[in-house]
């Protein structure tokens, strides 16, 4: 199997957020000085089980 990057990636992969600013519609949990984004940003984020509608 080749290791090398295809030049048409996923639609998913295309639109995947690369930073947390680029996450929409999460403020209540990824807003500054919230507790998850806190622990993204130390670079050590702790494991967690998020669900909901």
């Amino acid at each position: 199997m080749s290791k090398t990057p295809s030049p048409f990636p996923p639609l998913a992969e295309r639109l995947r957020p690369k930073t947390l600013g680029e996450v929409i519609g999460q403020a209540h949990i990824l807003g500054p000085g919230m507790a998850l984004r806190l622990a993204f940003e130390s670079g050590q984020p702790h494991s967690c089980i998020l669900w909901g509608p």
